[in-house]
């Protein structure tokens, strides 16, 4: 059965990009995502570029370490919503189980991804998608009163439907 065509009221910039899910592909995500928010405007190491970069950085290192399914990549959305001053990053992954913010003992070397994300988005959380595997989302604030750069043609976003959940 096809999803319908859900289309936002508010015009959203959008970049999407899928990756092998490797070290390779997560260092390529952060890569590719901190030159699309320069693109839009939020220059390399002003406080908004930097928190994006680090979340996304998170999320995608945990689609490679947990979220890997042998074969299967794994997705980098950025939905750029001025309207809400508000960017929202999604990474989905084909693997079936949810993460778990853990609550790592003071001498583990890992576990501390999702208390970041948690620490720096405004909002986060998981969702299911059609087909196996979840969507992990947060919502980053876009700095108020900020001239971003251009928005991208209706032509652009026609045909992009973000995964549901609280915007």
């Amino acid at each position: 059965m096809p999803i319908p065509h859900v289309r936002s009221a508010v015009p959203v910039d959008a970049f999407r990009q899928r990756f092998s899910a490797t070290r390779r592909g997560a260092r390529l995500a952060r890569l590719l995502a901190a030159h699309q928010l320069a693109e839009w405007g939020l220059p390399h190491g002003t406080e908004a570029h930097d928190t994006a970069v680090l979340v996304v950085a998170e999320l995608a290192a945990n689609a490679v370490l947990h979220g890997r399914v042998p074969g299967r990549d794994f997705a980098l959305s950025l939905l750029r919503d001025e309207t809400r001053g508000t960017l929202r990053i999604e990474v989905t992954d084909t693997h079936p189980a949810f993460p778990v913010r853990g609550t790592p003992a003071p001498e583990e070397d890992a576990g501390r991804g999702l208390l970041l994300v948690e620490a720096l988005a405004t909002d986060w959380g998981v969702q299911g998608r059609p087909g196996p595997g979840k969507t992990v989302w947060a919502l980053c604030p876009l700095p108020q009163g900020a001239r971003l750069g251009p928005r991208l043609g209706s032509e652009a976003r026609e045909g992009f439907r973000p995964a549901a959940g609280p915007a």
